[in-house]
C-alpha cells in the first residue's frame, strides 16, 4: 500500500489540509467529503485506491483542518466552497481528474465541473444531492 501523506496548500481564501497518495504521475481522483465530516472519512479508501491513482483528498472549508479567513469576512456557501476548490486544483496543477463526491462535496464538486467540463474525466456520486 502507498504512503498517505498530509499535506498544506494555500488555495484562494484558504490554506487547504488536504491528504495525497499514489504516483505522482497517475490519473488524479479528487475525493469531496460530507457533513459533518473531512477528508479523514478517505482514510481507508485512499491507501487502497492509491497502488493504481493519485489519490487527493482535501478538507473542504470549514471542515477538519482547513483554515479559512476570519469569521464575517468568508461567505460559507457552496459557491465558496467551489471556489477553493478550483483555486486548490489550479495550485496543485491538476490538468483532468475524476471526481468522487459525497454529500457537501456533491454541490461543490458538480459546480467544478460545470465550470471547468474538460477537466473532469469521470463523476462518481454517492449520496448525492
Amino acid at each position: 500500500m502507498s504512503e498517505v501523506h498530509y499535506r498544506r496548500l494555500k488555495a484562494g481564501a484558504a490554506e487547504v489540509f488536504y491528504r495525497e497518495a499514489g504516483p505522482a504521475d497517475g490519473q488524479v481522483l479528487l475525493l469531496l467529503h460530507g457533513f459533518p465530516s473531512a477528508s479523514h472519512m478517505f482514510r481507508d479508501l485512499i491507501p487502497l485506491m492509491a497502488d493504481k491513482y493519485r489519490v487527493i483528498a482535501p478538507d473542504l472549508p470549514g471542515f477538519g483542518q482547513t483554515v479559512t479567513p476570519a469569521r464575517g469576512t468568508f461567505t460559507y456557501s457552496f459557491d465558496a466552497m467551489a471556489d477553493v476548490i478550483e483555486a486548490f486544483v489550479d495550485a496543485l496543477g491538476l490538468e483532468r481528474f475524476a471526481l468522487y463526491i459525497f454529500d457537501y462535496g456533491a454541490p461543490t464538486g458538480l459546480r467544478l465541473a460545470i465550470r471547468r467540463p474538460g477537466q473532469i474525466t469521470a463523476i462518481i456520486s454517492q449520496n448525492g444531492n
